[in-house]
């Protein structure tokens, strides 16, 4: 019996060619996500693409604005020194050396604002700083730098500030701090108690000294406060030449002591009260300012973030490796 005779037989004819119409509907499907995800794609690089652009123009702004300035007629150089003064800080003598020397070179800078705002840092740092605007004083005499301090000044800040022809200060500012600092903590008592042994190994009998782990030993610790004193001295010789017959000593004159700016004008470590337009308005005789601090280059930013992080993966990964 055939098909056609069979009443059981419910099953319909399919039609001709329908697998060709399954694959289609599902290569165009194929096709349509494919394109709808490309425009996602080219959107989100667009999109990438502008952010670089908008973080670049933000970056340069201050350069192309001061370039605009400088243009005109003469004006005040700005360099911030501002946060701890560090190699690997952005407060760090090899920018503001080369702050100043950009300031200088300028034909249109008829004085320069050194707007200080940090709590110290570095004596070489500052060292370095202090010589190189003794430097620039002794070539150009008719360059007045002076120091506008905000906030604080203190430590190698004032190291720095000291070689300036004038210190302006607020009433309120923090300024002085002529000393130095080294710190440190021990953990001998805390590693009895915890029944913790050190074994330490040296060659050489003072190559451990200072071994926050170990009992501090009285000739290395005389030997460290020698070395605290003679950078001391430098401090006290630096601004001496710097401020001359301006500082009314006292005793604690060159103790690490704080002054307010007010206290400070009357014991001479700083000169007058001022902000930075006023000394630019009425000391310099020039109110246009120009930012002439050193920007790291947006380009060697992102080189660094990238250098640093892939040292980190690195030691991560040398870590992982020496732990299995």
């Amino acid at each position: 019996m055939d098909n056609q005779e069979n009443p059981l037989n419910t099953s319909q004819p399919k039609q001709p060619n329908w697998e060709r119409d399954v694959i289609e509907k599902i290569a165009l499907a194929a096709i349509t996500e494919q394109t709808r995800a490309r425009r996602w794609n080219v959107f989100f690089k667009s999109l990438f693409f502008a952010y670089l652009l908008a973080v670049f123009a933000v970056a340069m702004y201050p350069k192309f604005k001061s370039n605009m300035e400088v243009a005109g007629d003469k004006h005040t150089a700005v360099i911030n020194l501002v946060g701890a003064i560090a190699e690997d800080k952005q407060a760090n003598a090899d920018s503001l050396i080369q702050s100043l020397r950009d300031a200088v070179k300028d034909k249109k800078t008829k004085g320069i604002i050194i707007h200080s705002n940090s709590p110290g840092g570095s004596p070489v740092q500052s060292a370095y700083v202090y010589e190189e605007i003794r430097s620039i004083k002794k070539e150009h005499p008719e360059l007045p730098i002076y120091a506008v301090v905000s906030d604080i000044c203190a430590s190698g800040c004032y190291y720095i500030a000291s070689a300036a022809d004038k210190i302006y200060v607020n009433q309120s500012s923090l300024i002085g701090s002529i000393g130095v600092l080294m710190d440190g903590f021990g953990f001998v008592d805390t590693m009895q108690k915890l029944g913790v042994e050190r074994r330490l190994l040296t060659a050489g009998a003072h190559k451990a000294m200072l071994d926050p782990f170990s009992p501090s030993k009285p000739d290395e610790n005389q030997y460290m406060q020698g070395l605290i004193n003679q950078v001391h001295q430098q401090f006290i010789s630096a601004v001496k030449a710097g401020r001359g017959d301006r500082l009314k000593e006292t005793p604690d004159m060159f103790s690490g002591l704080v002054w307010t700016g007010e206290e400070g004008v009357k014991i001479g470590v700083a000169d007058a009260f001022g902000n930075d337009d006023l000394v630019a308005k009425e000391i310099i005789g020039a109110k246009t300012l120009v930012d002439f601090t050193h920007q790291e280059r947006l380009i060697d930013r992102i080189a660094g973030k990238i250098g640093s992080s892939f040292g980190q993966t690195i030691s991560g990964l040398a870590q992982e490796m020496t732990l299995r």
